[in-house]
């Protein structure tokens, strides 16, 4: 039963469906992002009957990763009705690896939430050659389909980010958002360039079943040297939200297992979209 919770998947897109299970004692699990952007949002606080109960576990690190399609790839297993834009899927991750960018991922939301949305990993591979190379040029096609988890597009990440690599390059970023799962299958289907994703178990399937290739021109060490096409970036913490109440006594639990354990134990509700995404990975 503990295996089966920790598996169990929600962020933002169903915070408003869980509000009436969370006045009768219900969790649920959220990146720590999502949860600052519906807690603390522009229009009011979107989940009123949810708190943070538990946060900062080393078991609850949420890890986002770039992946290149490759169209030509034998998991796709013959032509793809739309050809996949290869270049332009190596702008993005390109741009997104730059210095300058990854500042601008470390200050997201500060301004906004006193802290940062998420959080760079230090030895990231990065991109350091000429951002005029990233340029879509004439005959190039110019929109880049994105397929991506529901956290940093719910954020407004994906978003800020986007408007930001279209006036440097040129290309039309398109974004399809929704949990890992169907992010990945979306690519799979051929109707994504690239995925940006948090599911390294998935991820590496999507590998291993020939959809994914590796984008040349980046520097410094590759996350995982068994999978080089993952371009593992930034990432953020798992939460744990509940009633005010905490009955099941999550807040004072010593590990995350721990906090499930009670919640099992006591019999007290768990709400998912039990959906397959990346919550936790």
């Amino acid at each position: 039963l503990l295996l089966c919770l920790l598996t169990l998947t929600l962020v933002a897109a169903v915070f408003v469906a869980c509000t009436d299970e969370a006045e009768k004692g219900a969790y649920v699990l959220s990146d720590k992002g999502t949860y600052l952007a519906s807690k603390k949002n522009a229009e009011g606080d979107k989940i009123p009957n949810l708190t943070l109960l538990y946060e900062q576990d080393d078991a609850l690190k949420n890890t986002y990763t770039m992946i290149a399609v490759d169209g030509d790839g034998s998991g796709f297993g013959g032509a793809l009705q739309t050809p996949v834009n290869e270049k332009g899927a190596d702008s993005f991750i390109k741009w997104m690896s730059l210095a300058s960018t990854r500042t601008l991922i470390a200050d997201f939301g500060k301004a906004d939430y006193d802290e940062a949305l998420f959080y760079l990993i230090d030895n990231a591979q990065t991109y350091t050659g000429d951002v005029a190379s990233l340029a879509c040029g004439t005959g190039d096609t110019a929109k880049i389909r994105i397929s991506t988890t529901t956290s940093v597009n719910d954020t407004g990440l994906l978003d800020y980010l986007s408007e930001k690599f279209e006036e440097a390059t040129g290309f039309n970023v398109e974004v399809s958002s929704a949990g890992t799962g169907a992010a990945i299958q979306a690519a799979k289907n051929g109707n994504a360039d690239l995925i940006l994703v948090h599911s390294a178990s998935s991820e590496k399937e999507f590998i291993d079943g020939g959809f994914a290739r590796t984008v040349d021109g980046l520097t410094g060490t590759v996350t995982d040297s068994a999978y080089p096409a993952r371009v593992s970036f930034m990432y953020n913490y798992f939460v744990l939200l509940g009633p005010t109440g905490d009955p099941a006594k999550v807040k004072d639990a010593a590990t995350i297992y721990d906090a499930f354990t009670s919640i099992a134990n006591g019999g007290y509700n768990f709400v998912s979209r039990g959906d397959a995404s990346g919550t936790p990975n």
